[in-house]
């Protein structure tokens, strides 16, 4: 796969509390975990995720277990972490990851960051958001317009480290020659819909869209960090 990445603090925050996981290579990991909590917990919490699940999954073959597993078991030590540290007490952090194999990629999710699939001029999100705000919707409660300014639209329902024990969201997806792959923090998406993403990812190299999808997230108003990875299946 060929890989663009780009993370920003934004305009507002005064540190980055996402981190990219880029780990190229026959069976390549890429991901973006938001952290959140007090002082630097947030950016403690996502880094340790990054570099914790890169480690667990070096050299391994894909399988959906082993990345649950793998997802669960730093999901542990972030949380067993925080309980030992008062001052990173009630960190912790989404987690949005593909796992490249030969034919398929695998798909770990907890929080709210997003993965989309762009294949045949159309743009699909593969996660499904842990949040108020995605229960409210998936149950018809408010609509998508509501969605984009509910006062609760950043509370999260999942978050590594938040938990001893935790539900990860795991998913098969088949390779396709062309298909692109978005996965981004809530700092990208609160400010740049889908079809923009679309008609960007779908005409623009791979480097250039990277820089085109951060300058609109920090036009549009650039209040919290904004991270994102897309990934090109070419084989």
């Amino acid at each position: 796969m060929r890989v663009a990445s780009r993370t920003h603090q934004g305009k507002v925050r005064a540190s980055n509390q996402d981190a990219l996981l880029v780990q190229p290579g026959k069976h390549g990991l890429y991901g973006v975990a938001d952290g959140m909590g007090g002082h630097n917990a947030g950016d403690v919490a996502s880094r340790m995720a990054v570099l914790l699940l890169g480690r667990v999954l070096e050299g391994a073959a894909p399988s959906d277990d082993l990345l649950r597993g793998g997802i669960e078991e730093v999901n542990l030590m972030i949380y067993e972490e925080q309980c030992k540290d008062e001052n990173l007490s009630g960190m912790g952090t989404t987690m949005t990851v593909l796992w490249e194999d030969d034919e398929r990629l695998l798909l770990g999710h907890v929080g709210d960051s997003r993965a989309y699939r762009i294949r045949n001029m159309q743009i699909s999100q593969i996660s499904q958001d842990h949040s108020m705000v995605g229960e409210l919707l998936r149950d018809g409660l408010i609509t998508p317009e509501e969605a984009l300014r509910h006062p609760y639209r950043n509370v999260i329902t999942r978050a590594l480290g938040a938990s001893k024990n935790i539900t990860v969201d795991t998913a098969e997806l088949d390779k396709k020659r062309g298909d692109k792959y978005l996965i981004c923090s809530d700092g990208l998406y609160e400010y740049v819909s889908p079809e923009t993403m679309l008609s960007i990812l779908s005409r623009t190299p791979l480097e250039e869209a990277a820089d085109q999808l951060m300058d609109m997230a920090l036009e549009g108003g650039g209040k919290d960090n904004i991270s994102l990875v897309i990934a090109e299946v070419t084989a």
